[in-house]
C-alpha cells in the first residue's frame, strides 16, 4: 500500500511538473525558431544592403553607369534616337 502511495505521489509530481514546464519549453523552442528566422532575414538584408551600396558607389563615380540605368529603367533616349522593340513570341501552350 505504501508503494502505491509513493507511485501516485510521484505520478502527480511528474504531471504537475510537466504542466508547469512544458508550456515554457514550447515557448522557448518557438523563440529559438524565431531567432533563427530573424538571423536569416538579417543576413539577406545585409547582402541586399551591400548590393545597394555598390549601386550607389557606381552611380556616384561612373556617369556612364547612370546613363545606362536611366536608359534601362526609364526608357530615356537621346535626341534623334528611337526605341525598337522586336516582335513578341507567343508560347505554344
Amino acid at each position: 500500500m505504501e508503494g502505491k502511495k509513493i507511485a501516485v505521489c510521484a505520478g502527480v509530481i511528474v504531471a504537475v511538473g510537466a504542466a508547469i514546464f512544458l508550456p515554457g519549453y514550447s515557448r522557448l523552442q518557438k523563440l529559438r525558431e524565431d531567432r533563427e528566422d530573424m538571423r536569416t532575414r538579417s543576413s539577406l538584408l545585409s547582402r541586399h544592403n551591400d548590393t545597394l551600396k555598390e549601386e550607389i558607389r557606381k552611380m556616384e563615380q561612373d556617369p556612364g553607369y547612370v546613363e545606362k540605368k536611366a536608359r534601362e529603367k526609364l526608357g530615356i533616349v537621346k535626341k534623334g534616337e528611337f526605341i525598337y522593340k522586336g516582335p513578341v513570341e507567343e508560347s505554344g501552350e
